[in-house]
């Protein structure tokens, strides 16, 4: 008996319950990315809520990592590309590098 090949639809994608990357990278490369976007809609774009994108933005601030410039009514957000990551296996590594690997 001959029977067609019927391939099934492809699920949605379900969100995985951990991710390589730490949400601090993904406000970094947000920002990096999306250099005109309020912290709002960062926090869209990276699932969390906006107080834990400002608390992120925060952390990245007092290590160096960016830097902020009020024009007007908003923020803008500037990488500091030179600056190293802060683990002792990346620590030879720089933002910058980390950002450019990610595309």
């Amino acid at each position: 008996m001959f029977r067609a090949s019927v391939k099934a639809p492809m699920a949605a994608p379900v969100p995985a319950p951990w991710t390589f990357l730490t949400n601090h990278t993904h406000v970094l490369l947000c920002l990096d990315r999306f250099p005109g976007d309020t912290l709002r809609e960062v926090a869209a774009r990276v699932g969390i809520t906006e107080r834990a994108v400002q608390r992120i933005v925060r952390d990245l601030e007092e290590a160096g990592v960016v830097s902020r410039e009020r024009q007007g009514r908003r923020n803008t957000y500037r990488i500091q590309h030179a600056a190293a990551l802060r683990h002792p296996l990346e620590a030879h590594h720089t933002v910058g590098e980390l950002l450019t690997s990610l595309g």
